[in-house]
């Protein structure tokens, strides 16, 4: 691994070649006046970043600033939205005060950056999003288990630290009655979640109301009491928590999923896309415009799609005609589908494949890539509290400072969704040098303001994910038919994705529509279908981000190699794209073509 000094360096001398014109060629002509400005901007993205916080303790504890591991969101309602837009008002005029134009470097890339994040955060003021709080995807409910699972990134080392857990629990409980007021509000305001998710919402509060407190996720902290406790803080600490848990914790539980059963499910809406929705339309092109951070409509990013779909549809008919398999893709599909030999066994079986291939990806990695993270990650099943409605896999990011490695999270709780033919292009995708190794990056680069270390755009994050998936031959992998025949099945799931989501959403397609056009263009298994279209349902646009990324990624790559010709460098190309964080893709667009010119 390459040493976080090596990497600052690096990133620092590459950095240079992004403003060539007006920094590396004529560093001894720049201006006391822009020195001055890019000193202002900088402190405005600190103090940005350090406002946003306090907004937000959750997204704190991840980002290591423990002195925030003892608070939860704020609770719901009008004094949080106003305390929200004035945030975002405030923060624009400052923007408003400095001359962009006598800005460079990195300061320049910020103030785009956060001008347009800021934009996208006043845009969405227009609309409702504040009467729909949770769904089976998305909530600080989900964060709050998972933190205090023991499993994440709150810590439970000291006897304070137990401490903070129980206040951030105070805090929670809190937040859960208001958000069953945002919900009823909703309900008055035709804002509601589709009957097809609030039943999946349910289960995952009931896993939670248990007989006592041992049988509770929240118990797993007790369980692993550092062994420096002294017998009475441990008993004291212990006895705290059963009784918060039974006490407190399980009877908000408990109503919650009351109130979900007898006065939200009854409520719910039978249509699924956002276009049923007041302002809907209006709503999701918001949403397209948030996760891809490019003026595309509905109409483009779905026939894009279906296009897509017939390309890999093809591919995919090649793959079967390699592997001697005599039916039609619909029989291949399903023999795909029901052969055991292409699934795993137990999950201990699952998580060993993705230890394995690891292993063999961080060997090749240095083929295409000069920097790497200091950070590593650990493969881990997903938490049984959530693993039904659950993605397939997901990552997380280690720690700031490198306590805790990134995660590399595998849904072992249907193992037919898990095909051995997917292992090497989801390994890439989550984890390097997909997910893990652009966010790690990102967090270490030393000069990068944390706004930029800690956030970042969708279509950057995912598309950089899938275009590295895009990379595999070049590692040397997918030599098997299968896994190539897996890194289509993902490609052909991230396509399917235009065309589901905007049918959904724009078209009025039914949830039994998009699940019926995805079994029919993928061998897929049908839980993974439905969970897929009912994540879609839930969060409109975001799986869109995907594909629309990778294909501007790509297109960048395909500029720069026709531009340099035997100049074009893949592993300082690489660099380029990563070395400023997760950008919005007009951003960074004009930084790969100024990279380009510079080289000319």
């Amino acid at each position: 691994m390459i040493r976080k000094t090596l990497v600052a360096l690096v990133v620092g001398l590459t950095l240079s070649g992004c403003e060539v014109t007006s920094q590396h060629a004529h560093s001894h002509q720049v201006s006391a006046e822009k020195v001055d400005a890019n000193a202002q901007m900088m402190e405005l993205a600190e103090a940005y970043f350090n406002e946003s916080v306090t907004l937000s303790p959750l997204s704190a504890t991840f980002f290591g600033m423990s002195e925030y591991n003892d608070k939860f969101e704020s609770t719901l309602g009008p004094e949080t939205l106003k305390k929200q837009q004035a945030f975002t008002a405030k923060y624009l005029g400052l923007l408003d005060k400095i001359d962009r134009e006598g800005l460079f470097g990195q300061a320049k890339l910020s103030f785009d950056i956060l001008h347009y994040e800021l934009t996208q955060q006043q845009a969405a003021e227009q609309f409702d999003g504040h009467f729909l709080p949770i769904d089976q995807m998305y909530g600080a409910h989900h964060v709050f288990a998972s933190l205090g699972s023991g499993e994440s990134a709150q810590p439970f080392e000291t006897v304070a630290d137990y401490g903070n857990f129980l206040k951030r629990a105070d805090g929670f409980v809190a937040w859960l009655s208001s958000a069953q007021e945002m919900m009823s509000q909703g309900i008055e305001h035709q804002v509601v979640l589709p009957k097809a998710i609030t039943v999946k919402v349910i289960p995952q509060f009931k896993a939670h109301v248990v007989d006592q407190a041992e049988d509770s996720i929240f118990w797993g902290p007790i369980e692993n009491l550092p062994e420096s406790f002294s017998a009475q803080e441990k008993h004291q600490i212990a006895q705290s928590y059963k009784n918060y848990i039974e006490r407190t914790l399980i009877p908000a539980y408990r109503d919650m999923v009351r109130f979900l059963e007898t006065k939200y499910l009854p409520a719910s809406r039978e249509t699924v896309g956002y276009s049923a929705l007041p302002n809907g339309q209006a709503w999701y092109q918001y949403y397209i415009k948030e996760n891809t951070t490019l003026d595309m409509s509905a109409e483009e990013i779905h026939a894009l799609g279906l296009s897509e779909v017939k390309r890999i549809r093809d591919e995919m008919g090649r793959v079967k005609e390699t592997v001697g398999f005599a039916g039609d893709l619909q029989e291949f599909f399903q023999h795909l589908r029901d052969s055991d030999e292409f699934y795993f066994s137990s999950e201990v079986e699952l998580i060993k494949a993705y230890e394995e291939v690891k292993k063999k990806i961080d060997a090749r990695v240095p083929l295409l890539f000069d920097i790497q993270p200091k950070a590593d990650y650990v493969v881990k099943p997903v938490e049984a509290f959530r693993a039904a409605s659950a993605a397939g896999a997901s990552y997380e990011s280690p720690a700031p400072d490198g306590s805790r490695p990134g995660v590399f999270y595998i849904n072992s709780h249907n193992l037919k969704a898990q095909p051995k033919f997917i292992v090497e292009t989801l390994s890439i995708h989550e984890a390097a040098p997909g997910h893990h190794f652009q966010l790690a990056l990102q967090q270490e680069i030393e000069d990068l303001p944390k706004f930029r270390k800690f956030g970042g755009s969708t279509v950057f994050v995912e598309g950089w994910a899938l275009y590295a998936e895009s990379l595999g031959k070049e590692l040397g992998l997918f030599t098997d038919p299968y896994q190539w025949y897996g890194r289509l099945a993902d490609e052909q799931l991230r396509a399917m994705r235009l065309v589901v989501d905007t049918g959904l959403h724009a078209k009025g397609w039914s949830r039994e529509q998009a699940i019926e056009f995805m079994l029919k263009n993928s061998s897929m298994a049908k839980s993974d279908v439905e969970a897929e279209v009912e994540r879609y349902i839930a969060w409109p646009g975001q799986a869109v981000s995907y594909k629309v990324g990778q294909f501007k990624i790509r297109q960048l790559r395909e500029y720069a190699e026709q531009a340099l010709g035997e100049r074009f460098d893949i592993r300082a190309f690489h660099n380029q794209v990563l070395i400023d964080g997760a950008v919005p893709m007009p951003v960074l667009q004009d930084k790969i073509e100024r990279w380009v010119n510079s080289q000319l």
